[in-house]
């Protein structure tokens, strides 16, 4: 039988008993059953040994042997549940937001001035809007082994190869800038989608394994704001150094300018990934990752991951919201220069500093929405209010756009970044939160695959809408879309796991141990750690 794991965090009744917790070592004995042994996190002065009796003496060990190796075990376990936080976890963070920074500006920077690349290539607008769509379409498939490879092999080699790919597609645009290769700058652009696949799912990763209890949900806003500043800065620099000419020769100087610079600051970031970035740190931050296996154990099965994953009801309705409010997100973002020129002429530059309203609004909105959740733990109500919030925002942007007020866009575009792209880290917390102990890349792949899905199918139908009948109908049907998403995500149920487990908040005694063999029907099974069903998790009260 496959020795069991479990940590119990005791509540105690009597309110002058000091606070503690006990964690549970389960070891096989002599017949087969299973004996507990208590090890307090403040070890407690051991109490006196009985003489041996007359059968332990005449043993060859004195019978202290067991003895020994239980203590030697206990040790151990004693060691492992020790936290730290380390100092390079600020350094971790900062290399991957900014790679990833940089991986979002490829993939905004087409899209945001979609009339220039149709000039320079001769081709359609549908055509430059599928250098977008890619990154969505690559991600689908890929999702999976991407995240087997993350919960194989680690975090280290998963950001090679997300920094790697983004550095060779970078480079191999610079080889396209020619109005007949515009199939070589496709296929760069599609070795940056593979990229991105390696990159989206880490910041809950990265947040949980690096950062303590009470940073987590900010540390992974902040991962995420990397992405959304690089978005800001491709609606914002393309336009700068790639003005709307009339000249191919000087158009394409420009765009090879643009492609050089961004490959030289992916070949730096890709240095420094390789230097800063480890699998995770000595210690672990918190309790939550302590009593996970410091290994994948060899039964691991990511297909039963992914089946755990999917049974878990509050979990299948955030994968449905979370990709309507993504996935608009997405569509609004690849469609927002057609929208703006719709309305407005000539207004190239003004369409790109728009985007960028819409997304540094929204980087606040991360970083304020993370640290209200790790001060307050409100999961449901505050992902509930952003998405309610969101929908509002989108219907006032929907009925302004074409009141021939730019300066009115401008401010409905940032009300309703601010919530929308708010809205992203809260999904990814909220999804390892009811989620826990299943690994953080699975959920957040899942998360970012179904965003990928619904964001091709709105950017192609509102792409339609928009160019058949104008902007106001590819944003009413938006709207229609993210009300449905508000009633999923008040149909959640929040059991908040994770918090439970650092923070003992529990009545409860609250179990986990790894999964044995004999472990009974009403057991929960995963693959890294078993929560029995008579755990009562708390769910969330309002404040």
């Amino acid at each position: 039988m496959v020795a069991g794991e479990l940590v119990q965090e005791h509540l105690r009744a009597d309110p002058a008993a000091p606070a503690d917790v006990t964690v549970i070592r389960k070891s096989p004995d002599s017949s087969g059953g299973v004996r507990q042994v208590d090890t307090d996190t403040e070890p407690a002065p051991e109490p006196e040994k009985d003489a041996p009796d007359e059968r332990e003496a005449m043993l060859p060990d004195g019978g202290g042997g067991e003895a020994a190796e239980e203590e030697e075990e206990e040790e151990r376990r004693r060691k492992r549940l020790q936290t730290r936080l380390y100092r390079r976890r600020f350094a971790v963070l900062a290399v991957f937001s900014l790679y990833s920074l940089v991986n979002a500006f490829q993939w905004i920077q087409y899209s945001i001035i979609t009339n220039v690349f149709t000039d320079f290539y001769r081709v359609t607008n549908g055509q430059v809007d599928w250098l977008s769509i890619v990154y969505m379409l690559a991600y689908v498939p890929l999702i999976f082994p991407a995240t087997w490879l993350l919960d194989r092999r680690g975090l280290r080699l998963t950001a090679l190869l997300g920094s790697g790919l983004n550095c060779a597609g970078a480079w191999l645009k610079t080889a396209s800038v020619r109005p007949d290769l515009f199939g070589v700058t496709v296929t760069a652009q599609v070795v940056c989608s593979v990229a991105q696949v390696f990159i989206l799912g880490l910041p809950s990763r990265i947040a949980s394994v690096w950062f303590g209890p009470r940073e987590v949900s900010t540390a992974c806003a902040a991962a995420v704001l990397g992405n959304q500043l690089g978005t800001a800065i491709g609606f914002l620099l393309p336009p700068v150094l790639v003005p709307n000419i009339d000249d191919d020769e000087l158009t394409g100087h420009n765009i090879r300018v643009m492609f050089y610079g961004t490959a030289a600051v992916s070949t730096a970031l890709f240095v420094l990934t390789v230097i800063v970035i480890k699998d995770r740190p000595p210690l672990p931050p918190s309790q939550a990752q302590a009593v996970l296996p410091d290994s994948t154990p060899e039964d691991y099965s990511y297909r039963q991951s992914i089946i755990n994953l999917m049974k878990n009801k509050p979990f299948v309705l955030l994968l449905i919201s979370y990709g309507i409010m993504t996935g608009s997100f997405y569509s609004v973002s690849t469609l927002l220069n057609q929208m703006i020129m719709s309305c407005y002429e000539n207004q190239e530059l003004n369409a790109g500093r728009i985007g960028l309203t819409l997304v540094v609004a929204g980087m606040f909105g991360s970083i304020l929405c993370g640290l209200w959740l790790d001060h307050t733990k409100t999961y449901k109500m505050t992902t509930l209010v952003v998405y309610t919030l969101s929908f509002l925002g989108m219907l006032v942007f929907t009925f302004t756009l074409d009141l021939d007020d730019i300066y009115l866009v401008f401010f409905t575009a940032g009300v309703l970044g601010f919530f929308m792209t708010g809205y992203l880290p809260l999904g990814f917390e909220f999804g390892v939160e009811i989620t826990y102990p299943e690994s953080e890349g699975t959920s957040s792949g899942l998360l970012n695959a179904f965003a990928q899905i619904f964001g091709i199918i709105f950017t192609l139908i509102q792409g339609k809408l928009t160019t058949d009948h104008g902007p106001m109908a590819g944003n009413l049907f938006l709207c229609i879309w993210i009300f449905f998403g508000i009633l999923l995500t008040a149909l959640i149920k929040s059991e908040l796991k994770r918090h439970n487990v650092n923070t003992g908040a529990d009545n409860n005694h609250l179990g986990l141990s790894s999964e044995c063999p004999g472990a009974g029907p009403s057991d929960t099974k995963t693959n890294r750690v078993k929560l029995q069903e008579s755990v009562s998790f708390s769910r969330e009260t309002s404040l």
